[in-house]
């Protein structure tokens, strides 16, 4: 993940085995929303997923990256299965493994003091 120099979004990577990066660019309000309602790890043997690959100043210049909407999540046994509804013709689906989710949860926890939040009360 990435933050933008305004603090209005993220650009998140998604890496897969098998398969070619997706990223797509997270408003600051869906990753507050996220961080309120993401299941927190409980687990302390959970080993931490493989290193992902770095964002680059060309992802971020990539005017093909779609803009989420909205996401909708699922959790399943073990899993999380998020929808991001965006600006694109298909919306991106991913399914995320605790690790996965918890690293995630890590991440934007650590940017969530670079964004602006316009939902706060």
């Amino acid at each position: 993940m990435s933050c933008d120099k305004v603090g209005n979004l993220l650009l998140v990577k998604f890496t897969s085995h098998g398969a070619s990066d997706v990223s797509i660019q997270v408003p600051a309000n869906i990753v507050f929303w996220l961080l309120k309602h993401l299941p927190v790890n409980q687990d302390p043997r959970l080993q931490p997923p493989p290193a992902p690959n770095p964002i680059t100043q060309q992802d971020w210049d990539n005017p093909y990256t779609p803009r989420a909407e909205y996401v909708q999540c699922k959790e399943l046994p073990g899993k999380l299965r998020m929808q991001f509804v965006s600006n694109a013709k298909e919306d991106l689906v991913v399914v995320l493994d605790r690790s996965n989710v918890e690293l995630m949860r890590q991440v934007m926890l650590a940017y969530a003091k670079d964004l602006i939040d316009l939902d706060a009360q």
